[in-house]
């Protein structure tokens, strides 16, 4: 077998944290009065497109792959079109979406019938798509439309969602008879509830045509008696996976429903006017101008059914598992302007304080403190704060320790000592690198950044900066450290406020490959340098044991490439890794612990990609398999 030491995993990518690809976002809107009720208090029958669009823009940060969005009308006549959707791909896809929709209603006004209005509807869905799939193209983007002549068989269908047993929901529908267009656990998704829903309204047709109904009497009854909560409850029995999902039928029933795990995110608020939901609290507040006891959080398993009238209940769908709902939303991907997360991602940084006052020998005269990039601004705030904390302190010890009288002079330069904190690093341009040599990206990738200089007194002040995370350590080496280096300190603090990543998501964040964990690729080098390469093999004929085996019987084997080491042995091999050639200057990284993780983030306590400790069965088949791509991609060349 070829021996093989791996040295960093490098992806071209710019950006501190190497920027990492995360869950969608979600919208709903169900206007719960007539439209002309919106004409005459807002002056717009197209208000409910309007707050769509609002909540759709202030969650842009969660998807610039692609953006869609439906509308279901309620009072369509026979014959007029009740369900409109439309799609765009790219960063620009909202403006895109709701350009063309726009055109599309002004030619309605300008048409024979301008009082039947293409997307001005009751109903809207929207969504905001980043791929963790590697699947592309416009047939990829949500809303999922399955139609029918039948408007309560039609279906729309979006989510934010990934599931780790798509294999096996498809074989189960497969054995009914149905045969899906594609396996990607979208399609199948629709087609399951769509199935369902078919079989629902059969079974309602049946009865009721029995008790003698007939004709549109009886499609009411139909539309009226959906039970959308009996359908969604038999279709996700066996998902395994993270998802909040969301769906209209062409008959005004609206559902948005929750993992039992509480994995991805979703709240919700409703007045007399209008029922709103989205991926994130305070879109909803900032739009609507609602205090933050009024907009409430979807439970985990939990159910918010819409019926066709307007009727709002919640349910509980399934029961509640382990609940372990994503960190990473609040250490990266959720808005900071959330109460919670503010408050949590401060106390991220906050926590770090002893560790990095540490990594300085506690000079804080001598240490210029910044972050990089701005997501990281709030983490540096918390940062701040415990500095300034102990420094009030140093200075109070300083005072007392004093006998006898004190020179004003002393007492000036002593209450006169300040946390130095600077705007290092400056980010200039988007790098885009045409040039394919790695030498030639290497020097373009250094130019993203630019530098304050005369902020750092050379040989002899460190310097710390603080990031949100470092995962993969590409932009780290090929372009922060390297434009610091500049300033000739005397030491580099790397600071992450999350712990070190050693673990591929499943439930829909793009991190799949254990190649691209920089924490992984240290330990496969360390476990070779101290001539231990046998754990490696060893732990891919475990894995390859268990493909096997039912999801609920596997372990996580990877867990033992960490077990001989320790975080800091970790830290410490990645911040070599990450130290450029001819440096000369010490580089050291210090990476947020897990226990701290936990106290700062209270209940929002999923680790996996931290501990390995996967919420769903699913989830450990998943770190397995991820590990024999891996391996045999590297080692079995």
């Amino acid at each position: 077998m070829q021996k093989f030491v791996w040295h960093g995993g490098i992806k071209h990518e710019i950006g501190m944290s190497d920027a990492i690809k995360h869950e969608c976002g979600v919208a709903l809107v169900r206007l719960l009065k007539p439209l002309s009720y919106y004409q005459q208090k807002y002056g717009t029958s197209a208000y409910g497109l309007n707050t769509l669009y609002l909540l759709m823009e202030k969650q842009h940060n969660r998807g610039q792959e692609g953006a869609g969005m439906a509308c279901v009308r309620l009072e369509a006549q026979p014959g007029e079109e009740y369900i409109f959707r439309e799609r765009a791909l790219g960063s620009g896809a909202i403006s895109e979406v709701f350009e063309a929709v726009g055109r599309q209603v002004s030619e309605a006004q300008a048409g024979d019938n301008p009082g039947r209005l293409p997307f001005i509807g009751e109903l809207y869905l929207g969504h905001l798509r980043y791929s963790t799939t590697g699947k592309s193209g416009l047939s990829y983007v949500h809303p999922f439309l399955r139609r029918n002549n039948w408007r309560s068989r039609n279906l729309c269908l979006a989510g934010n969602f990934n599931l780790t047993n798509v294999d096996e929901i498809l074989t189960d529908i497969v054995a009914k008879g149905q045969h899906p267009r594609h396996n990607a656990d979208t399609f199948i998704i629709l087609e399951q509830i769509g199935y369902l829903l078919d079989r629902e309204v059969e079974r309602l047709y049946k009865q009721y045509s029995v008790e003698g109904l007939s004709g549109l009497e009886l499609n009411h009854v139909i539309e009226e008696q959906l039970d959308m909560e009996r359908i969604i409850r038999m279709a996700s029995e066996k998902w395994d996976g993270g998802f909040v999902i969301c769906g209209l039928t062409g008959s005004g029933e609206a559902f948005v429903f929750r993992d039992k795990w509480g994995i991805r995110p979703a709240f919700y608020y409703s007045d007399d006017e209008i029922i709103v939901v989205a991926s994130e609290r305070p879109v909803i507040q900032t739009i609507l101008d609602v205090s933050i006891e009024k907009v409430n959080e979807l439970y985990a398993g939990q159910g918010l059914i819409i019926k066709r009238n307007g009727e709002m209940c919640l349910s509980q769908i399934h029961q509640p598992g382990r609940v372990t709902p994503c960190s990473f939303e609040r250490i990266y991907f959720s808005r900071g302007s959330d109460q919670d997360i503010y408050r949590e991602r401060k106390m991220l940084g906050r926590l770090l304080t002893e560790q990095i006052l540490q990594s300085v020998k506690y000079d804080t005269d001598h240490t210029v403190f910044s972050f990089i990039p701005n997501t990281a601004e709030i983490a540096y705030y918390g940062m701040m704060e415990g500095l300034e904390e102990y420094l009030n302190f140093s200075k109070s010890v300083d005072l007392l320790g004093i006998t006898g009288s004190i020179s004003s002079s002393r007492a000036n330069q002593i209450l006169s000592r300040r946390i130095r904190t600077e705007k290092l690093a400056i980010k200039d341009i988007k790098l885009r690198t045409f040039i394919a040599e790695n030498n030639s990206r290497d020097d373009l990738a250094t130019h993203v950044y630019d530098i304050t200089y005369g902020t750092v007194t050379e040989g002899v002040d460190n310097i710390v900066v603080i990031d949100d995370s470092i995962v993969r350590g590409t932009t780290l080496k090929r372009s922060i450290i390297k434009i610091l280096c500049r300033l000739r300190p005397r030491k580099i603090v790397i600071v992450s406020s999350s712990p070190q990543v050693r673990y591929p998501d499943c439930y829909g964040i793009d991190m799949s490959r254990m190649e691209e964990f920089i924490a992984f690729n240290a330990a496969i080098e360390l476990l070779e340098e101290r001539g231990e390469g046998r754990v490696v093999e060893e732990v891919y004929r475990k894995c390859k044991e268990q493909q096997g085996k039912p999801k609920e019987a596997i372990v996580n084997c990877v867990k033992e490439i960490y077990a001989p080491f320790t975080e800091r042995h970790i830290s410490e091999k990645i911040a070599r890794m990450v130290t450029p050639p001819d440096c000369g200057i010490e580089i050291e990284v210090v990476y947020q612990t897990i226990k701290n993780l936990h106290k700062a983030c209270g209940s929002h306590n999923g680790d996996w990609y931290f501990s390995g400790d996967y919420p769903t069965p699913g989830g450990n088949r998943l770190v397995n398999d991820s590990f024999i791509n891996f391996y045999e991609k590297v080692y079995m060349k």
